[in-house]
């Protein structure tokens, strides 16, 4: 995650423990797509004829993980930004947790 940038920044210059937003550091193409992925966890995860069509050919065990993961992002960014997060820190969070859900085996 520290190599697409996604874990906060320090900030020293005002109080020595505070942190600042993602320090966008590393690999510029990935984190933007990471980042557009996660936008898309705002609307409510469903199946259209084509996502059906095309994880028809995938092992059922990976489509279930998949639509859990889905399902387990969606919820994610609800309960942040009705916590009072923006939209934009929320998004960014479910894009280092996606990037964690794709680097693990």
């Amino acid at each position: 995650m520290g190599y697409l940038g996604l874990v906060p920044s320090e900030l020293f210059l005002e109080r020595p423990s505070s942190s600042g937003g993602a320090h966008e550091a590393g690999n510029t193409h990935a984190r933007r797509v990471l980042i557009e992925a996660a936008w898309h966890y705002r609307h409510r995860p469903a199946l259209s004829a084509r996502l059906t069509r095309h994880s028809a050919d995938q092992p059922p065990a990976v489509v279930t993980e998949a639509w859990r993961a889905q399902h387990r992002l969606h919820r994610r960014y609800r309960h942040l930004v009705g916590h009072g997060k923006r939209p934009t820190v929320a998004v960014t969070a479910l894009a280092r947790e996606l990037a964690g859900f794709v680097w693990a085996p």
